[in-house]
């Protein structure tokens, strides 16, 4: 009774039944210590950093908008992947998207325009990155125009679509009318009083800017040609009379630049009376400037390109369409900005009444050149970006550094504060490589503080593609990647590489 009696495992163990063993433990084995705690004050050996006090530690309270005041490249909030895959985004490692339209519509970005402007120091990449951008944006619907290509760089990506680009120039049958009415002038007799009188405005005001920048663009010595209340009245009553619109015409008549000066120079009793002066001689004696002025596109250097009735039928529906102008080299950088004063204005023209849509990417490229013809050219070119908005339009405009908006006058001048006020109707800017000299206007004129300046004219400069996007106050440095077969529709130095 003394004895202990069999456990279960014993028990079950006589009649043939065996308990699984127990598993063992393992003892377990303390990992080595990597870091061990040290005092507040450091250790108190050499070299260990010892201090007697410790040091005071500030503390700041601020939203995720007001860091970026202090730590300005901590990385910046993602943008959505929608749009064009441009590239990497350096700060992130992500792919970088660009999307204006959509940007715009997302009240999350600060963006209130899809309007671009592209600066770079030539061979940085500033045509690829446009090129890139205008031939990605096809695979969302976007169809490009070019509205004056001086140097026929979009002639590649035009062939590869199977598209002729259009030349214009000395001795070329291509004839654009930057007076056309465009789709506002079809079905005319079908309006009633009301929409005609509201179409008419629009038309009349497209060519009234027109002849502002054309007259504006021509020089007396030094100044350039005023046009004022008056002559606006004198242009506004010819074309009233040249398209039958004082007559009470339900259709309008197409006019030319060729006819507007015709009239001018040999008015009728009518236009004399209408625009109250006291006879024809004292017509003649003010409106002189006027005249000989538009007379420049009938007889001086680009007469036959801009003062006929355009004969060309664009094919709207193709992916791109492109008006070459490098046959107006020989005659000048102004000739050149003239042209594309006149090209802007028709391009206008031909997307008052865009079909839902019908979206595109106007490029203007070398836009200094028409910059530099006054102060209403200056008045043109924002009239353009203004409409952006309303069209449904990406201005994608091009120039080589923010100082060329400043040769639009002398400084203090109207013509250079409103070149100015373009930035401000820009949200999407681009910034190639820079040289040092330029990094003045950088902080002056875009507000870019030391660390972007230095990104760049530094990391800028030291490879193709590489660009600084200010996507209204958010800042991206993003690497443009091109697939091997964009290289050879982007390349833009043949002529270099065939004189190599």
């Amino acid at each position: 009774m003394g004895t202990k009696g069999r456990d279960i495992g014993r028990l079950l163990s006589d009649f043939g039944h065996e308990l699984p063993a127990a598993a063992v433990a393992e003892e377990a084995v303390k990992e080595p210590r990597l870091f061990r705690p040290a005092p507040r004050a450091g250790r108190f050996q050499r070299d260990r950093g010892w201090s007697a006090s410790r040091a005071p530690v500030l503390q700041w309270q601020m939203t995720s908008e007001q860091t970026p005041a202090l730590w300005p490249w901590i990385s910046t909030p993602g943008l959505p992947p929608t749009g064009a895959q441009m590239g990497i985004d350096q700060l992130s490692g992500a792919a970088f998207y660009a999307d204006p339209m959509g940007w715009v519509l997302d009240d999350s970005i600060p963006v209130t325009n899809p309007n671009i402007m592209s600066f770079g120091k030539p061979g940085r990449g500033k045509s690829a990155t446009t090129k890139a951008f205008c031939l990605r944006m096809m695979d969302f619907g976007y169809r490009t125009l070019i509205l004056g290509d001086p140097k026929d760089e979009y002639e590649p990506l035009c062939r590869a679509f199977g598209v002729q680009p259009f030349s214009i120039g000395p001795g070329m049958l291509t004839r654009i009318n930057p007076l056309a009415l465009g789709p506002l002038g079809q079905g005319w007799d079908q309006l009633d009083a009301t929409e005609a009188k509201e179409r008419s405005a629009v038309v009349f005001s497209r060519w009234l800017t027109l002849v502002r920048g054309l007259v504006g663009s021509q020089k007396v010595g030094a100044q350039h040609v005023p046009f004022g209340p008056s002559d606006e009245v004198v242009i506004k009553r010819a074309l009233e009379t040249l398209t039958g619109y004082d007559r009470g015409s339900t259709r309008l008549k197409e006019t030319t630049i060729a006819e507007l000066w015709h009239l001018l120079d040999s008015p009728t009793p009518e236009l004399v009376a209408s625009t109250r002066y006291e006879s024809e001689r004292h017509f003649l004696d003010e409106t002189r400037l006027l005249r000989d002025a538009l007379a420049q596109l009938v007889t001086g250097a680009l007469a036959g390109l801009f003062d006929d009735h355009t004969n060309i039928d664009i094919d709207w529906t193709a992916p791109i369409q492109s008006l070459s102008l490098s046959r107006l080299e020989p005659l000048g950088e102004e000739a050149t900005g003239i042209a594309l004063t006149c090209l802007n204005s028709w391009g206008r023209g031909m997307r008052e009444l865009a079909a839902p849509g019908d979206m595109r990417v106007v490029v203007r490229d070398e836009s200094w050149k028409q910059l530099r013809l006054g102060v209403e050219a200056v008045k043109s070119f924002d009239a353009d970006l203004r409409l952006s908005r309303r069209d449904g339009d990406i201005q994608f405009a091009v120039a080589h550094k923010p100082s060329d908006l400043l040769s639009a006058g002398s400084a203090g001048s109207q013509a250079q504060n409103i070149a100015k006020d373009l930035l401000h109707l820009v949200d999407i800017k681009i910034l190639h490589g820079q040289d040092q000299g330029v990094a003045n206007e950088l902080e002056q004129l875009l507000g870019l503080g030391q660390i972007a300046r230095n990104l760049v004219t530094g990391w800028g400069m030291q490879g193709k593609g590489r660009a600084l996007w200010g996507v209204g106050d958010q800042l991206y440095q993003v690497q443009t990647v091109l697939h091997p077969a964009e290289h050879q529709l982007t390349f833009t130095n043949e002529n270099l590489a065939g004189a190599a």
